[in-house]
């Protein structure tokens, strides 16, 4: 029972920080680009790899420490999955370049921070 209050609290917290981040980054940015989904994904990125090396390396976390903060809070937070409903919209709008973008800029700079919030977590 103790698995689901955390599964439950992360995934309520990386629900509620998603969609936090990603309306701020929108209101500012616009919504033509989907940037608010790709600050998620970067964030989120970045989360999951200083938090892998953190706790494989540096800190032992209990198992249930790890499902609320690797499996609900980042599970929940990033949106990898909107990538598709998102590259799917601007496909029907026949904006390809803008679809392309998304997917390359969403992989290779959530790669890009996934390393360095694991470079971070190795000097701290």
């Amino acid at each position: 029972m103790e698995k689901w209050l955390y599964l439950v609290l992360g995934g309520a917290l990386g629900t509620l920080s998603r969609f936090g981040l990603a309306g701020v980054v929108t209101q500012r940015m616009g919504a033509a680009f989907p940037w608010g989904v790709l600050a998620v994904n970067v964030t989120g990125c970045f989360i999951a790899g200083f938090l892998d090396i953190l706790f494989e390396r540096k800190f032992l976390l209990s198992p249930n420490h790890r499902i609320l903060l690797m499996t609900a809070f980042c599970g929940a937070f990033t949106t990898f999955s909107t990538i598709i409903l998102d590259t799917s919209h601007l496909l029907k709008e026949n904006q390809f370049l803008s679809a392309f973008l998304n997917i390359m800029l969403s992989i290779c700079i959530g790669f890009i921070a996934f390393k360095i919030g694991a470079v971070v977590a190795e000097i701290i």
